[in-house]
């Protein structure tokens, strides 16, 4: 088995890349990397680079991993900013470094797809190896595998990778028949809180309008950028995507689209509109922005129309983004993520692991706190949090 490096998606065959990622998880699809790179989101000027990792044996792709060489750590949300400024401040780049990531998707998901699992450990191993090697010829002083699914920490654990511990908070469908049969799990307090933030957007006379993909137009896009971008100024940003990015990615995944828009029933014209993706068993909210501020309105268009959604579509999970503890009282409930990282000085990583050792500690009695702000009646708490599985140090 040898370790390639690949600076563009386009220099692999699209069914060779989705044949090994084998799963309909909406950001590591082949188009939607392509995307990125044709609309130029990735590549000069952006901070993210594109560098995959192949495995071959026999001229054969028998493993892949999205990488992206990045000189600054903008749009991973796993922030290592304070990282950074130790290094620097000890006379050491911290950048350039290696990003096994989705750019601008902080949704955990396959980052290491394999053609035969019971190779898993060697080829983390392998990757490892490789790893050092490209970091003296490129200088790069780490490589970081953010928001991997649980399974595949094991085999970087053992192959030397740090492991680091975080939470977002996420909705489960419990085989909800209709979003009343949701609220019916919750104490008559908060359920009579989320009917009064669902009844503020009637009141406000605004109409919510979910559109799949291939029903999307032209004008709808439009508005919907127009809302993304705001949420950037706002905060004094420049958005990550363009518009020719999200023109691409209704032309090649509509079947991975949900659009939310919300109009004044009076006008006619978008007010809001969020952006998700979805697979055949989850929704990840993605980007949301608005004209004006409306009472309830981003808990409306973010959250309860995603949840909805999943009801009427049976699906599992509704992954609604990173952080935001009024995410609780709305029924998402916190949960570990995770992300693995090599560090190329040896000084450096020993005081990263004994830091992240300590904030796990932290993260996980964050999240225990978050349980105990849940809606739900005690009977369903009970249900949900028997017994607790972790991941061992």
């Amino acid at each position: 088995m040898k370790i390639t490096f690949i600076e563009s998606i386009k220099n692999i065959d699209k069914s060779t890349w989705d044949d090994l990622v084998s799963s309909d998880y909406p950001f590591m699809k082949y188009s939607f990397l392509l995307s990125l790179e044709e609309s130029k989101c990735v590549g000069e000027g952006t901070g993210w680079y594109p560098f995959h990792l192949l495995v071959k044996e026999d001229e054969d792709v028998i493993a892949l991993m999205p990488m992206y060489i990045k000189t600054d750590s903008h749009g991973e949300f796993i922030f290592d900013w304070s990282w950074a400024d130790a290094f620097y401040r000890n006379g050491l780049d911290y950048y350039p470094k290696l990003v096994s990531a989705i750019p601008f998707t902080p949704a955990s998901g396959p980052r290491l797809c394999i053609s035969d699992e019971n190779k898993r450990t060697a080829i983390s191993a392998l990757i490892k190896e490789g790893l050092e090697e490209i970091s003296s010829k490129l200088k790069i002083s780490s490589a970081h595998i953010l928001l991997p699914e649980k399974n595949e920490l094991t085999a970087y654990i053992d192959s030397g990778f740090s492991l680091r511990t975080s939470y977002s908070f996420h909705w489960f469908n419990n085989n909800y028949s209709d979003f009343n049969d949701f609220l019916d799990e919750l104490t008559s307090r908060q359920r009579k809180n989320l009917k009064k933030e669902r009844s503020k957007i009637y009141d406000q006379n605004i109409q919510m309008e979910r559109i799949s993909g291939k029903d999307i137009t032209k004008k709808h896009w439009e508005s919907f950028f127009k809302f993304y971008q705001l949420t950037y100024l706002k905060r004094g940003m420049q958005a990550y995507l363009n518009l020719e990015f999200f023109h691409q990615i209704s032309k090649c995944l509509p079947e991975s689209i949900l659009l939310v828009m919300a109009k004044e029933t009076e006008t006619g014209g978008y007010v809001a509109g969020a952006l998700n993706f979805c697979d055949s068993k989850n929704l990840y909210g993605r980007y949301w922005g608005c004209l004006e501020e409306y009472d309830s309105l981003h808990f409306e268009t973010c959250y309860y129309q995603g949840i909805e959604h999943c009801i009427e579509l049976k699906l599992n999970k509704f992954d609604p983004g990173v952080q935001g503890e009024h995410k609780i009282k709305r029924g998402f409930q916190p949960v570990e993520t995770y992300s693995s990282h090599w560090i190329k000085d040896e000084r450096f990583k020993k005081a990263i692991d004994d830091f992240l050792v300590r904030e796990r500690e932290h993260v996980l009695e964050y999240n225990e706190r978050c349980k105990s702000l849940l809606p739900f009646k005690s009977s369903v708490i009970n249900e949900l949090y028997p017994n607790e599985t972790r991941i061992k140090l």
